[in-house]
Order: structure tokens, then sequence, then C-alpha cells
């Protein structure tokens, strides 16, 4: 990789248990029966994946980074390259898995368990860590493949942190918890997650005030609470702010917070401007929500205006 010596900063996502998604479309689901496929699409998936592809949409140069193997490995490599986004994976022996949605009048879905990584694998990942500058931004996102050690999240955030560079964690429970500590420059967690996070439950905005400020006592930079179709709340030592989510018709979640995070790092990494960045982030959100893949710079930009920030 070449360490980044006084250049530009780079931003790096992080995606240990990569897939493809496999779309199908059909007018009914009969088990047990031959079922005829209407439609289906292929799409690279995996939340930091997710994270490159809006960085890319919205013109922020990145690097992908994770774990891949197999054909389905090499598929993500040369789609990721159609889109022009760099990469620069471990290779492992295994398959990259591969992840079905069935489209009826509802939506299944069958989630591969994903590929083992092995001990020399592991270590090779974290030798590529080992190896960013300090003015570099890491972006780890999703679940890690169910072999690696407990605290890999942790062994990985101890090296960047060492390095001096920032990073986003986009994950949930203990592992966001363990992370607190080491001052992660942007943590996101929805209302969901916030109240599992604290073991308590949130009506009101003044509850989510409470217990998002205390991502930043706890050593966050900033923070992004989701409120869904209620828009969000960005935390910060600057001030409190909530946005709103503009109105659509909702067609896919899947990639909406990770466009959030796409948004609000790629803008401030840029402009420095929180409230621009926060406003940047819930277009993203939104606009990935009312489109079937990932949105578009055009379709974010067309959000923007419908998007108002107020100081709580």
């Amino acid at each position: 990789m070449g360490k980044n010596m006084g250049g530009k900063q780079m931003i790096y996502t992080v995606t240990l248990n990569p897939s493809i998604d496999y779309i199908v479309g059909l007018n009914g689901l009969n088990t047990g029966e031959l079922n005829r496929i209407q439609e289906d699409q292929f799409f690279p998936g995996g939340k930091g994946i997710n994270v490159s592809r809006i960085l890319n949409n919205l013109g922020y140069d990145n690097t992908a980074l994770g774990f891949i193997g197999g054909f389905t490995g090499e598929f993500l490599k040369d789609e990721l390259k159609k889109e022009k986004i760099k990469s620069n994976f471990t290779q492992i022996e295994k398959p990259t898995r591969i992840n079905i949605k069935i489209k009826t009048k509802v939506e299944t879905e069958l989630n591969g368990k994903g590929p083992v990584v092995s001990n020399q694998c592991a270590l090779s990942f974290l030798n590529t860590i080992a190896e960013i500058s300090p003015n570099d931004m890491v972006i780890i996102s999703g679940s890690k493949p169910r072999n690696l050690p407990k605290d890999y999240y942790q062994q990985t955030i101890q090296i960047i942190n060492k390095i001096g560079a920032n990073f986003v964690i986009d994950t949930t429970g203990e592992e966001l918890r363990q992370s607190l500590q080491y001052n992660p420059f942007l943590v996101k967690p929805n209302n969901v997650e916030l109240e599992e996070l604290y073991g308590v439950k949130l009506n009101t905005e003044e509850d989510f005030i409470k217990y998002g400020k205390k991502l930043i006592d706890e050593g966050a930079k900033f923070a992004i609470v989701s409120l869904g179709s209620k828009g969000a709340i960005l935390f910060s030592n600057q001030g409190i702010y909530r946005g709103n989510s503009p109105k659509g018709s909702v067609k896919n979640t899947v990639g909406s917070g990770d466009s959030m995070i796409a948004g609000f790092v790629g803008t401030f990494l840029k402009t420095n401007d929180l409230q621009k960045s926060f406003k940047v982030a819930l277009a993203s959100g939104s606009a990935t929500a009312f489109a079937e893949d990932l949105a578009t710079k055009q379709e974010i930009e067309k959000l923007l205006t419908e998007i108002h920030i107020k100081k709580l």
C-alpha cells in the first residue's frame, strides 16, 4: 500500500465480511415448487463497500480494505474497478459469501454465513492497516467473520490509534462501547442501538439528548443518532443539532446508514463545516432509501434544499 507520506489524506473503508448481494424479483414464492425468477441483479455488498461507493459517487477518493476470496471475491473486485474505486483487499482461501434477497410482496433474506479467515490472513490485514498515515481516515463498518477473535476490531483500532489516524466505527453493542475509549471521529447508532447500548428506553427528544451526549462524554468526537423517518440528531462538543428526513417513498433501507457516514465524513474532511456535513449526511441517507441501489450525487444534491438543521 505504501505510506501516504505527507501526501493528501486518504479515506479507507473496512469490510471484514463483504458479500455479493443477489436481488431476486418473483411474483410469489412457493416453497417445494419450481419458482421462475422475473428479474435479478447482483450488487457488491457489505457496509464498508457501501460507504466506498457513496464516497465515490460524491467525488471523494477512497480505498476499500477487507477480506475477499474465490470467484465471488473476483466479481466484487471487478465491480469496484468498474466504478473506479481503489481496493487493497486481503486475499483469503474461501469464497466471499452471497446474500440473497427475495422480493415478492414481502422481502425474504438469506445471508451466507461467510468464510473462515486463517490466522495468517487475519495478521496480514492488520499489517495492511499498519501502513496507513497519521492524516488518514479509516471507516470500519459491519460484522466480522465468525472465527476472528472477539477483540479483532479493537486490535485494528489500537493500530490506527498508535499511528495517530482518525477512525469511524459503525457497529453496535459491546464493540461500540469498547471503541469509545479510543476517541472515534464518528459513531452512528440508531435509536434502538442507543437504547441497547445503555440498557434504557428512550421516548422523548430530551431522553435522546441525554444519552447521545454520553457518547461524546465517553470519547466520540461526533455522534449521529438516526431516528428513522424523524430525522437524526448530531452530537458534538460544538453543539447539538437536529435535522429532518425529507419526504419520499422508501424503496430500500439497506445502505442508508452507510450513506450517512459517507456523506458526513467526505463533506467534513473537505469543508470542516459541521452543519453542512450533517445536511449532506441526512440527504445521502434519504436519497439511498428512496433509490433501488445506492444514491447518486444528483439524487443526494436534489434533497439538500428539503433538509433543515436547527441547533438544540
